[in-house]
């Protein structure tokens, strides 16, 4: 899947779409397949300012449909279409055992 990420912060030329492997939906999560994001202030302000660590991505607004549940998941069915803002200000994704 392609997704877009930033190694260095900036303006739109630090972002970079590279090609990474689809998730497996963790715990209580759920994989969407991402059908509209929104763009809004907070983006770009973190795209210059940062979240404290490096690559990572930005854009939570999104709508799209379920493609995937983990364990857990009781509320939401494959074929759901949804949309949320997922876990801001972290990086939607598959959830990093520490």
């Amino acid at each position: 899947m392609r997704k877009v990420i930033q190694r260095g912060l900036g303006g739109p030329e630090a972002l970079e779409v590279v090609e990474v492997d689809v998730p497996e939906p963790g715990m209580t999560e759920v994989l969407v397949e991402i059908e509209a994001a929104g763009v809004n202030p907070v983006d770009w302000k973190v795209r210059q300012g940062g979240l404290g660590y490096l690559p990572f991505s930005v854009g939570w607004d999104v709508s799209g449909v379920v493609r995937g549940i983990g364990p857990g998941v009781t509320r939401f069915q494959v074929g759901d279409e949804v949309f949320g803002m997922p876990r801001f200000p972290l990086e939607a994704g598959p959830m990093q055992s520490s």
